[in-house]
């Protein structure tokens, strides 16, 4: 279940990788919004009786599959995600995403086929200093994209339950070949430190038929974490 320790040990990785300089923006959203996006099979885990939306950018750092080594050049590109909270059919929560930017083509070619999820090719940056921007424009629709940028600030001294409710997620759902399944996640507990937006625009939530926000997300910042990923487990 979510929280702050992994649920298990991935001990023959898929892929490992590291998420490094994360930002979190979190939305609250209705359930019945949210809901209507999802596959058969697949329904909404809320908090507080709301359902919960966010954007992730980061930097993806030394990403390999199974126990080949990082390539030089291949390995490290900026990745976004949208992503929202779900349960599966027999009960346990995890992660749905809606897209996946990614500024490389190995990760958007190779990826979607290994774990199904929809990512897209951008052209992505991530400018890391006392503000972290990130910025994307998908290449085949550039009208779709994101200039996000924050100011870390402290680390949080107690973080709240809702806070390792929408961080620490130890599996992702996915379709592959119209089939519902689940991949295991492991890595450390997240280090979350407080932040502050400076510059927010996006179209990455319309663009998945949600409805743009009308409220501040919920940020939260993370120097980073080892992560790894295990085979996708057919439900």
């Amino acid at each position: 279940m979510s929280g702050q320790v992994p649920e298990e040990e991935v001990q023959k990785p898929a892929s490992r990788q590291r998420w490094h300089a994360i930002t979190f923006l979190h939305w609250r959203y209705d359930a019945q919004e949210v809901r209507t996006l999802l596959p058969e099979g697949l329904d909404v885990d809320t908090y507080d009786g709301t359902a919960w939306v966010s954007i992730t950018p980061f930097l993806m750092k030394d990403f390999r599959l199974g126990p080949l080594p990082a390539v030089p050049g291949v390995s490290t590109f900026p990745e976004t995600n949208v992503r929202t909270y779900v349960r599966g059919p027999d009960g346990r929560d995890g992660l749905w995403f809606f897209s996946l930017e990614a500024d490389s083509v190995p990760t958007v070619l190779g990826a979607s086929s290994l774990y199904g999820v929809p990512y897209q090719y951008a052209d992505m940056s991530v400018e890391e200093g006392d503000v972290v921007r990130y910025r994307s424009q998908r290449r085949h629709r550039p009208s779709i994209g994101h200039d996000i940028s924050v100011v870390p600030g402290d680390p949080c001294p107690a973080p709240a339950e809702l806070d390792h409710w929408l961080t620490g997620r130890w599996r992702a759902y996915s379709t592959v070949a119209g089939r519902l399944v689940t991949v295991p996640v492991q890595h450390q507990p997240w280090n979350l430190w407080e932040a502050s937006v400076v510059t927010l625009e996006q179209s990455l939530l319309t663009a998945e038929g949600l409805p743009d926000p009308d409220h501040d997300p919920l940020v939260q910042y993370s120097p980073g974490v080892d992560v790894r990923l295990g085979v996708p487990r057919p439900l």
